[in-house]
């Protein structure tokens, strides 16, 4: 085992532990995080293969980025949306699609 391979082992266990379980609970703070552990899973991909390193970087940050932001948007509608519904009368919410 070498250097970049334990490293890399060593940044994908911390960023998924630090996406888990961060210090500050916002979006941004959890998405920083992912991306460390996508730059562990690089650096472990680089020990074997370096075209293979890259392509598997790409598509992991791209869909994990993807995936994480559409759950963000979903949680932020659906505090809006009970936000909205504290708010208004039972019917207006219910027309809203609140209920």
């Amino acid at each position: 085992m070498t250097p970049v391979f334990i490293l890399g082992i060593a940044l994908l266990i911390i960023g998924a532990i630090a996406v888990a379980f961060p210090a500050k609970k916002t979006y941004l703070t959890r998405l920083i995080n992912l991306e460390i552990a996508g730059f562990g899973l690089l650096f472990v991909m680089l020990e074997y293969d370096e075209t293979l390193a890259l392509i598997t970087f790409l598509t992991v940050s791209a869909v994990s980025t993807f995936i994480f932001v559409r759950i963000l948007e979903k949680k932020e509608a659906n505090r809006d949306c009970g936000a909205a519904c504290d708010a208004e009368s039972d019917a207006f919410a219910e027309r809203r699609g609140c209920n």
